[in-house]
């Protein structure tokens, strides 16, 4: 009986964290040509479009049993100190905190396209200056549900990530 090959955990940590490396590389890509070519306000509700059938996508293979995010390789792990999300670091190493933090309503979203009555918004998050990422969930509010149903501007629904957006006629 043959056996299956094994790899130390540290070596696969580290190649989990270069597929979310790229991940965040490739939201990064598609956000900032949306921004160049179309300016901040047209981009902004696509991006905000996109993450949520992003979201949607999660929360529909979540209900069918897989698992949402990886248990090794997602967040560096730090003895005595917050662990550090890959996504985030990559988002400030590359100085795109606007862009980055559009990408971190996926949260909001998985959440509210599973339960449209709840909402998982981050409290600390990493891109905004942070030193982690901390997560509170929360009712959502008639309005908010009806954003995020009807693909308005549902940005709001995460506090801490719509006051650090420019509003839609700002440019980043």
């Amino acid at each position: 009986m043959s056996q299956e090959p094994s790899v130390p955990l540290s070596e696969a940590e580290r190649q989990v964290k270069i597929v979310v490396q790229r991940l965040a590389l490739m939201h990064l890509a598609y956000a900032r040509t949306l921004v160049d070519r179309l300016g901040w306000s047209e981009a902004r509700q696509l991006i905000l479009d996109s993450v949520k059938r992003y979201g949607q996508s999660v929360a529909a293979r979540a209900a069918q049993g897989h698992q949402s995010l990886p248990d090794y390789g997602f967040w560096e792990r730090r003895e005595g100190r917050p662990d550090l999300c890959e996504l985030g670091k990559v988002m400030l190493e590359l100085d795109e905190p606007v862009l980055g933090s559009l990408y971190c309503l996926v949260d909001a979203a998985k959440t509210m396209a599973a339960d449209p009555g709840r909402k998982l918004i981050h409290t600390r998050c990493m891109v905004l200056g942070h030193d982690e990422c901390a997560f509170a969930t929360e009712d959502t509010t008639p309005a908010e549900a009806a954003a995020f149903a009807e693909d308005g501007d549902w940005a709001r629904v995460d506090p801490l990530i719509a006051a650090f957006l420019p509003p839609p006629a700002d440019e980043p």
